[in-house]
Formats: structure tokens, C-alpha cells, sequence
């Protein structure tokens, strides 16, 4: 019987059977044929601490036996309050005010209206677009698809349905770029601020890494200096750290590359290790304390149903608390050490004719191919290696699991790299 299940991104007509996971232990799933996968792809960037990890479990049984879910609309909780100060402590210094909410998605359309509003209770309601990169990515509620690449994007066909906003050129120079190398990059910013900033309320930005744009990779000091331009044009900064949060880059958040603060960041993915979808958007004391006043135009307009679930919460509390018993940023530096080892590296790998770049930042590694048939039936291979890869458009990519030994990395990366030299003929012969 074919199952009910409207699944993702498919194409119904073409889409082969899903096949049907029955459980998971560490940065394994398993499949109800009995295949045990190494999962390359971190479930969508989120299972920092893979399967069944037993302190996460735990947390979310023993929170189960006290509280699953009460409103936060004029009531609080012990997980809430405590997750909220625990987010303050370690993302970067002036974010002290947490707004809550389910998903990513919905965490950036808690930020584009917490921008619009607060310009509006500044006595500017013109600064009601906002301004993104071409190559982003920051969700597909309506919100989100209207700051999206809107060329290369996944939503071109909803283009006449969605609020026009701004957008400036993708940098090009990346991670290791000086920061002479970024200012091409930053004096195309800065055309667009110029003749658009009257209007343009906020910046979005995934710093440092573009995740499903492409992968693309930008250097600390073009954050920097656009956060000096968003600080003259008066236009806030917007850090949508959905997928670079929690260690995905090197650092605790893509921002501490560059050592900035953004007005306004996002949290969600790893925010709960996986195991439930929550998100956070936070705000420093400029941007909460424009909504203190008399008038009812002054309350924020949004209230998520299961924003601040006790159970995301408690497991986000066990998940933090997790990652900074275990060392996970020197996991990260020994994971990124295998990526550039054993692909970064690689010359054979990068005079591939089917390959375009190379690229590693943190505990995310991709390999982009000039045409993307290149990688028509790689997570087939990849699957018969004991590896679930999951590529999109021209990039294969691996984000694992924080608890990913080195040997079984090299497992995920072997059968990306031989996916190119077993299969002997380049795309443009397939």
C-alpha cells in the first residue's frame, strides 16, 4: 500500500519508494531492512549529538513526567526561563532578550517583523523592506521565500505571491579572504544600502556559510564590515544562525568569527540537538526596548502555539549542557582537520574535471560539480558504501554528527571522493 505521506522536495511522478527508518544509535540510523547508515547529512544539519544519545533521551522522559506543554501567553516555566538565560550567556554579549518560537523558518519571521516594527516605533514605517544576499536561504514559509534567491532559489514559482524586498551580490571572496580582499564585496553592499536604505528596515545574512544557497562560504571580515554599514545606513543586522549555530563553523556561532554583534539573531537546529523543533530569536536591549511604551501599537504581534515547549526546552537545556561538558568545539576542530585532510586537500580529487570547487569550513565539507548530472545516482553508490548522502543541485556536502569518530568520517568522505574515480566517465559522457 503506498503510504499517505506527502513527502518533501519529491517529485510524485519519479519519486522512488522512501526508504523507512526504524531506529538509530549514535551517527548511525537504521533501516527497516536491517542497513545500518552512516548519516553524512546530520538529519538537515540538526543531530549534532546523533541517535539516542542517553542524556537527551533522558532529559525529555523525565521533563515528559513533570510538564509536555502549557501556553506561554501570560504564563512562564522553569525550562523556558532557564533555557532563555543560558542562550543570553553564550551567544554573543548583548543578546539578552529570547523570543521563542517552533522552527527556523518561523524564527525569521519572528525577526523580519520584530525589524519592521521596531523601525515603525521609531517613527520610520518606510523601513519595511529588508535586504538579503542573492545565494540565501532562510526558510520556506511566505516570509522567508520572499528573501530568498529569487533566481537561483527553490521559489521562483511563488514570485508573483510575495512582498518584493532587496538584494545585494553573494561575496565572493571567501573564508581565508583579508579584508581587502572582501571590499569588492562590501563596496556592492553598500551600492544597494545607498540607494535603497530610507527603505530597507534589515540586513539578513547567514554568516559565514550559505547552507542551502550552495555552501557558499564568506570571510569573517565581510561580516564585520557589514555590520559597520548596516550601523551608518541605521539598518539593523539580522544573523539567521539556523544551520551555523551551535559549532557547525568552528565556533560556538558564525558571529564569533568576526567578533560582532548582530540586533537580532536566529537559533534553531542544533538549538535542541535534533530532537525537537524549537527555535530562538534574540534581541539586544536596542531593539527589545523600542517595544516598552503606552500604546497597544507596542506589544510584539506574534505567538507561536508550542513556543517555548517545556520538553524543547528541557532537551535544548541537556543539549547545551552536552556540548560544553564534551569538548564538542575541539570535536569540530578534529572533524574539520579530516575534511581538509582528506578532500580539501586532495589534488586528484580537485583536478576532477567534473569538479568545480573544493570547500571545508568547520565540520561542513562540499564538493560542487559544474553540472549537476554529475551527481545523478551518488546517493544510490553512497548507500551501498553503508553512506546516507543526500546532495542538492550541483553539491555533494557532508555536515556530520558532532560524536562522528575520525574513522567513520573517513568513511562518509571515501565514498564521496570515489563516487568521482568509480564512476570513469564525466558528466558531459554519462
Amino acid at each position: 500500500m503506498t503510504s499517505p505521506v506527502w513527502h518533501p522536495y519529491a517529485h510524485l511522478k519519479t519519486q522512488a519508494p522512501a526508504p523507512k527508518v526504524v531506529g538509530g544509535d549514535g551517527p548511525r540510523f537504521i533501516l527497516d531492512t536491517g542497513e545500518s547508515l552512516l548519516d553524512a547529512t546530520c538529519s538537515w544539519w540538526c543531530m549534532i549529538h546523533g541517535y539516542r544519545h542517553p542524556r537527551l533521551v533522558r532529559a525529555i522522559q523525565q521533563q515528559a513526567d513533570e510538564l509536555c506543554h502549557v501556553m506561554l501567553g501570560g504564563l512562564t516555566h522553569a525550562p523556558a526561563d532557564r533555557l532563555a538565560r543560558e542562550l543570553v550567556r553564550v551567544t554573543p554579549e548583548g543578546l539578552n532578550h529570547v523570543f521563542f518560537s517552533d522552527s527556523g523558518s518561523v524564527g525569521m519571521e519572528v525577526a523580519m517583523k520584530m525589524a519592521v516594527q521596531y523601525h515603525y516605533l521609531r517613527g520610520k514605517p518606510a523601513k519595511h523592506r529588508m535586504l538579503t544576499l542573492m545565494k540565501a536561504y532562510h526558510g520556506d514559509t511566505a516570509g522567508c521565500m520572499a528573501v530568498c534567491d529569487p533566481e537561483e532559489g527553490m521559489h521562483s514559482l511563488f514570485a508573483g505571491f510575495l512582498p518584493q524586498h532587496h538584494f545585494a551580490p553573494a561575496p565572493t571572496a571567501g573564508f581565508e579572504a583579508g579584508k581587502d580582499e572582501v571590499q569588492a564585496d562590501l563596496d556592492a553592499l553598500r551600492a544597494v544600502l545607498e540607494a535603497h536604505h530610507d527603505e530597507i528596515g534589515a540586513l539578513l545574512m547567514e554568516p559565514l556559510l550559505q547552507a542551502a544557497g550552495g555552501l557558499n562560504m564568506t570571510s569573517p571580515h565581510y561580516l564585520r564590515g557589514a555590520w559597520e554599514l548596516c550601523d551608518e545606513f541605521d539598518v539593523l543586522m539580522i544573523f539567521d544562525e539556523v544551520a551555523t549555530g551551535f559549532g557547525r563553523t568552528g565556533r560556538m556561532f558564525a558571529a564569533d568569527h568576526a567578533d560582532v554583534t548582530p540586533d537580532i539573531m536566529v537559533l534553531s537546529k542544533g538549538l535542541t540537538g535534533g530532537y525537537l523543533g524549537h527555535a530562538a530569536t534574540l534581541a539586544t536591549d536596542r531593539v527589545h526596548d523600542a517595544f516598552i511604551g503606552d500604546s497597544e501599537l507596542h506589544a510584539f504581534m506574534h505567538g507561536p502555539t508550542f513556543m517555548g515547549n517545556p520538553l524543547a526546552c528541557r532537551v535544548a537545556l541537556e543539549s547545551l549542557a552536552v556540548f560544553e561538558e564534551d569538548d564538542y568545539l575541539g570535536r569540530i576542530q578534529s572533524l574539520n582537520g579530516v575534511l581538509r585532510e582528506e578532500l580539501l586537500d586532495d589534488a586528484t580529487l580537485r583536478a576532477h574535471p567534473d569538479v568545480a570547487d573544493v570547500r571545508v569550513l568547520g565540520a561542513t565539507a562540499v564538493i560542487e560539480v559544474h553540472d549537476a548530472e554529475a551527481l545523478k545516482g551518488v546517493a544510490d553508490f553512497a548507500r551501498s558504501r553503508g553512506v546516507w548522502l543526500r546532495p542538492f543541485g550541483r553539491w555533494l556536502y557532508t555536515m556530520p554528527a558532532y560524536i562522528t569518530s575520525k574513522y567513520d568520517l573517513r568513511q562518509i568522505t571515501d565514498a564521496m571522493k570515489h563516487w568521482f574515480f568509480e564512476c570513469h566517465t564525466t558528466s558531459s559522457a554519462r
